[in-house]
């Protein structure tokens, strides 16, 4: 009987079969040492492998947390501007008072710019101080333009009169100047 005759009547044990499968770690022949050595390297390769992801992992953590630092850095400073903008109009209504206030109400007039005073400096102190632009170069980033006049005594596109007042510099303006600029006399 041939061993594939053995086979089919199942006659022939596990040890007269011939091995047509290779082990289970795909090395044949290998002794301890190369499996122990080969196990090693791929405990290498994995600890390397790990640390590298713990490493990017890491440096994502770091990268969102200055992302986010600057972005509730933007926050507040756009709420307070937002908050410093509503106190504008309180500003310039002080400001109509004392441009209208007479001489009897001294007292008055006094305790108006005592307050005026205090606002400002409060705007300052946040970063938004006052800025007269007389006689300076009209900016649109600085300034709108709400009227012109011809003006001999100064450079066409000079601010000649500052109708509400700028308050914050650069990149930081709360609110640009409404100005009346020279214009050339015709």
């Amino acid at each position: 009987m041939s061993q594939k005759d053995a086979e089919r009547a199942g006659t022939t044990s596990a040890a007269d079969r011939p091995d047509d499968h290779p082990p289970a770690n795909g090395r044949t022949g290998q002794s301890a040492a190369d499996t122990a050595a080969d196990t090693a390297h791929d405990l290498e390769d994995r600890t390397a492998e790990l640390e590298d992801r713990w490493r990017r992992t890491a440096a994502e953590l770091e990268n969102f947390r200055k992302r986010t630092a600057r972005e509730s850095a933007g926050q507040r400073d756009d709420e307070r501007a937002r908050v410093l903008a509503r106190w504008l109009p309180v500003v310039d209504n002080l400001e109509l008072a004392l441009q209208h206030a007479g001489p009897e109400a001294q007292q008055i007039v006094e305790g108006i710019e005592a307050v005026r005073n205090q606002a400002l400096a409060v705007l300052a102190e946040y970063g938004y101080p006052r800025f007269d632009d007389v006689g300076k170069v009209f900016d649109p980033k600085l300034h709108d333009a709400v009227g012109t006049v011809a003006s001999p005594d100064s450079e066409p596109g000079t601010v000649v009169h500052v109708v509400r007042p700028r308050y914050g510099d650069g990149d930081k303006v709360l609110r640009p100047a409404g100005v009346i600029v020279a214009t050339e006399e015709r």
